[in-house]
C-alpha cells in the first residue's frame, strides 16, 4: 500500500475529525451593518452534523454566553423555536428559529451578545452540504440596524467569535 493511501485510510478511520480549517471572512462592514461568512468541511455525514448543531451545549464556548456555562444553552430546531440560555433569575433569547430544514439548513434571527442592547438584528444561517461522507458547513451572519458609532467596528470581533464556534461545532460533530 502506498503512503498516500495509508494516510487516507488513517484519516478516514477518524470520522469526527475536521478535514480542513474554517475559512472565513468579513464580507462587508459599514456603519449600517456587516456580513461574516465561514466555511469548513467535516468528516461526518450531514445528519450527524445537524444532530450536533441543534445541541449548542455540546459545542458553543460558554465564555461567549451570559451565564458563562454552555450547559445552559438550548436550541429548539423548529419554526419559532428558541436558541435560549437559562439564567438563575431568568433567561436570554439569543436568536429565534425562522427556517429549519433538518440536515440541510437552519436560519435564526436576532442579535447576539452585545448587539442585543442596540437597534440591531441579524440572520444567522447554517447550511449543511453533503460531499460524499463529509459535510461542508457554511455559516453566514448578516447584521443590520442602528448602533451609536456604527456597526463596522463589531464585524471583526463577531467574526472571530463565530469562527471559534464553527470550529468547535465541526470538532464536536
Amino acid at each position: 500500500m502506498n503512503h498516500a493511501r495509508l494516510v487516507w485510510r488513517l484519516a478516514a478511520s477518524f470520522p469526527l475529525a475536521v478535514t480542513c480549517p474554517a475559512a472565513g471572512e468579513v464580507v462587508s462592514a459599514t456603519p449600517a451593518g456587516f456580513e461574516v461568512r465561514h466555511r469548513v468541511t467535516v468528516a461526518a455525514p450531514a445528519p450527524r452534523v445537524w444532530a450536533t448543531l441543534i445541541k449548542p451545549a455540546r459545542w458553543w464556548n460558554g465564555a461567549h454566553s451570559f451565564s458563562g456555562d454552555a450547559k445552559n444553552l438550548t436550541l429548539d430546531p423548529r419554526r419559532g423555536g428558541c436558541f435560549c440560555e437559562a439564567l438563575p433569575r431568568g433567561g436570554v433569547e439569543h436568536l429565534r428559529v425562522v427556517y429549519a430544514d433538518a440536515g440541510k439548513q437552519l436560519r435564526l434571527a436576532g442579535a447576539l451578545g452585545p448587539l442585543q442592547g442596540d437597534g440591531v438584528t441579524g440572520a444567522l444561517t447554517f447550511t449543511l452540504t453533503p460531499e460524499g461522507d463529509r459535510t461542508v458547513i457554511e455559516l453566514r451572519y448578516v447584521v443590520g440596524g442602528y448602533r451609536s458609532g456604527g456597526l463596522q467596528a463589531l464585524a471583526g470581533p463577531v467574526d472571530q467569535v463565530l469562527s471559534e464556534q464553527l470550529v468547535r461545532l465541526s470538532k464536536a460533530a
